[in-house]
């Protein structure tokens, strides 16, 4: 394969598997999330909001035969549907972190953890102190959010300066982020629930956990039943995207086969092809059955070999990554510049309490409650990353992008507040990410002045 097709294949070198093609499709994706938010700003302030929301809010349905069908506007196509497939693919992170990843041993995951949690409550202090006692307060948990594809973007392409440790950190630390949002909109952000469908979607997902504890490994049976279970949450007044990360954490996480059976499986099945000269050999699998058959099944058993989370994230993510995450831009991030009365935004305590909360409290936050958790010793930084990599990642904690918006359009009932809301999250994650940037470039500059001054080692 031609190295020079790939020029971020250097980069990517430096990262171990799995996160590799994770990181690399969210990067990537990260870049046309930005592509897609300058067009959504573009053509809302050429044509005017009203004619963009016209765009979005045409209703679609999609019958289904013998039963009711589902009626949604566009935007709520992308909120509530395409957005349930960004959380099913944040759960099967979450728990692939937990189960063998970064967030797998108990001090590992403390120190992402805790800076998510300072990176939760700062913010959310910060602007609750700016609309306290007001309807505004609701969106308390707007600034709380960290938008995984841009700050691992950042990071990513700052690979060749700063250590892993502090990928591997923002990483775990978003993915731990994400799930604060998603229990802050499954408990803050409910609303007229009602109660049979919500029975409905439990004896779902228990169909789900059945599912897995009798080894079903098949991701169709999930499919079917999140679907529905997608359709209960929809009309349970709990957000509908929480049916992804419910059925995401019934996917099974475990193999068929073992990596020693996987070896001997295929040391057998290579033991049955024909051998090398004969005529079955030359001829090819087209006209030797056996030939085919063992194929096929040396087919199935390197699926078998990888889990049911492993080949869904696997499939998923560029999915997300290039398509729901960029439409969601397109569908939500459309702000007619021209129309705002910038002194009267800028000064108003929603835009100020998002900005604030994200640019301010996430930097002080992480920072704070990851120094506080390895002071105490409960939690260690890795090998190669010092406190500057660690203020560097909280800098870029504050790009609160995609999930931001979407906290923001939950909210607020006031479409004032939800402009405002989308303003501070757009302003503060510029300022937070090229912030971010400069930090970690003069720290890595300073570090290598550092050692040229200190000379070789004796």
């Amino acid at each position: 394969m031609n190295r020079r097709a790939y020029p971020l294949e250097d980069v990517f070198r430096r990262i171990v598997s799995p996160f590799e093609q994770f990181l690399g499709r969210t990067s990537a994706g990260g870049i046309l999330l930005l592509g897609a938010t300058v067009l959504a700003l573009a053509v809302a302030t050429a044509l005017g909001e009203s004619a963009v929301d016209a765009f979005w809010e045409r209703v679609a349905s999609l019958d289904l035969v013998g039963g009711p069908g589902v009626s949604l506007t566009l935007h709520d196509w992308v909120n509530e549907a395409l957005m349930a497939l960004f959380f099913l693919l944040v759960g099967l992170e979450i728990k692939r972190e937990i189960l063998v990843g970064e967030l797998s041993s108990l001090r590992d995951a403390l120190l992402p953890a805790a800076g998510a949690l300072g990176g939760v409550v700062v913010p959310a202090l910060i602007y609750l102190g700016l609309n306290a006692g007001t309807p505004a307060a609701r969106g308390w948990a707007v600034p709380t959010a960290t938008d995984i594809a841009f700050a691992i973007g950042v990071l990513v392409m700052l690979a060749e300066r700063v250590p892993r440790g502090a990928i591997v950190f923002m990483t775990a630390l978003a993915i731990a982020d994400d799930l604060f949002a998603v229990l802050a909109i499954a408990f803050f952000y409910a609303s007229d629930v009602q109660v049979l469908q919500l029975q409905a979607a439990g004896l779902l997902f228990l169909l789900l956990v059945i599912f897995n504890r009798a080894g079903i490994r098949s991701p169709i049976p999930y499919a079917v039943v999140g679907a529905f279970l997608w359709y209960s949450m929809l009309h349970s007044g709990v957000h509908a995207t929480l049916a992804g990360l419910l059925t995401a954490l019934a996917i099974p996480a475990r193999s068929r086969f073992t990596a020693g059976q996987f070896r001997d499986r295929i040391e057998e099945l290579y033991s049955a092809l024909p051998a090398e000269g004969s005529a079955s050999a030359d001829e090819g699998a087209l006209s030797d059955d056996r030939v085919a058959g063992v194929a096929e099944a040396m087919e199935r058993t390197a699926i078998w070999v990888q889990s049911p989370l492993q080949r869904i994230e696997h499939r998923l993510t560029p999915w997300v990554a290039f398509v729901v995450v960029p439409l969601f831009a397109l569908a939500n991030a459309g702000i007619d510049l021209r129309s705002i009365a910038w002194d009267g935004a800028l000064a108003h305590p929603v835009t100020l309490g998002v900005a604030a909360g994200l640019v301010l409290g996430k930097l002080a936050g992480i920072s704070a409650f990851s120094w506080v958790a390895v002071r105490l010793r409960l939690a260690r930084l890795a090998p190669g990353v010092g406190w500057r990599h660690i203020v560097g990642c909280a800098w870029l904690g504050g790009i609160g992008f995609t999930m931001s918006l979407f906290i923001g359009g939950l909210a607020f009932e006031a479409p004032g507040d939800v402009e405002r809301a989308k303003l501070g999250t757009m302003l503060a994650s510029l300022v937070a990410g090229v912030a971010g940037v400069a930090w970690l470039m003069l720290a890595a500059r300073g570090a290598r002045s550092k050692e040229a001054r200190a000379g070789p080692p004796p």
